[in-house]
Order: structure tokens, then C-alpha cells, then sequence
């Protein structure tokens, strides 16, 4: 259902970026239509009741964003690649460009930037295992900080709305 909804904002706003041009799209303007989509769905009529309830979701949503971020790198977006990596050609010899790209979901963490910066440094393996423990911790950490939020958003919806926000993904 979660993948039903993206693609379908997705697909309204690709037509519409398509219609505008390449390089219209705008991140706020999807938020706020996943935004809308979470009021829909939960059924919420009182504006009162959508500030809490849109507020929990936000956290969640950034919970789970940094969650991703801290264990991926952002979509993998960091690390050199095989056959000639993300700089076929060009000048970065330290590797910089091709890490902290970010990618779509934003910065990766400093802990996974510096294990990424290990392992092509070639570091000792004691040096990565300790990069690695606290990318962990840091991993652990968010993980905490993601259940917390999710908590709070239970705690102000009904039995009908929680089971969306599990189908939506925003609950376990």
C-alpha cells in the first residue's frame, strides 16, 4: 500500500514535471501531498486532531530516514566502486566526491562515512572493527529514537488508524 501510494504521488508528479520541464521537482510539495495522503487514509476531520497526529508522523518519518541513512549511506550513495568508481577520468584522488554524496536520502553519518573511508584507505582491521562498533552504536541509537517515535504516534490513534499506519509503514 506504502509503494501504491509513493507511486502514485510519484506518477502525478512526474507527469507534472514532465509538463514543466526537467529539474521542476520540488521535495516540500511531495511531503505535503504524503502529508495529505496520511490525512486521508486516517480519516481525520479535525484540524486539531491532524496537528498532533502530523507532527508524530513527521518525527517518525525523520526517525526512520536518519535510521536508513546511518546503516546505508543514504541509498549506498557513498564508497568507491569497481571499474573505474564514480570518477572515471577525473581528478579526486582522495576519494571525497564519491563519498558523501548523499544520494536521495540525504547525508550519510559521519560513522558511516568514516568506515566507508577506512575501507578504502585500506585501514587496519582493528581500526575498521572500531569504526564498525560505532556505526552500531550510532545505528542503535537511531533505532531507539525510531521505536520512541513510533510510540508516540500510537499513542494518539485509534485501533483504525494504527493499522493504516502499519499498512503505510509508518508502525511496526
Amino acid at each position: 500500500m506504502v509503494i501504491a501510494g509513493i507511486t502514485a504521488v510519484m506518477g502525478f508528479t512526474g507527469s507534472k514535471a514532465l509538463a514543466q520541464g526537467r529539474g521542476n521537482f520540488d521535495p516540500e510539495q511531495m511531503r505535503q501531498r504524503m502529508m495529505e495522503r496520511y490525512k486521508e487514509r486516517f480519516e481525520v476531520k479535525s484540524d486539531d486532531e491532524w496537528k498532533i497526529i502530523s507532527e508524530r508522523i513527521e518525527k517518525v518519518m525523520t526517525a526512520q530516514r536518519d535510521a536508513r541513512i546511518a546503516s546505508f549511506g543514504a541509498f549506498g550513495g557513498g564508497g568507491r566502486r569497481g571499474g573505474g568508481g564514480d570518477n572515471a577520468g577525473g581528478g579526486d584522488t582522495n576519494g571525497a566526491n564519491r563519498r558523501n554524496r548523499g544520494g536521495f536520502g540525504g547525508e550519510p553519518s559521519a560513522e558511516v562515512t568514516a568506515l566507508e573511508k577506512a575501507i578504502e584507505d585500506k585501514a587496519s582491521n582493528d581500526d575498521i572493527k572500531s569504526k564498525l562498533a560505532k556505526l552500531r552504536d550510532s545505528q542503535k541509537e537511531k533505532e531507539a529514537k525510531l521505536a520512541k517515535a513510533q510510540d508516540d504516534l500510537r499513542k494518539v490513534l485509534s485501533v483504525r488508524q494504527e493499522a493504516t499506519a502499519v499498512l503505510m509503514g509508518l508502525l511496526k
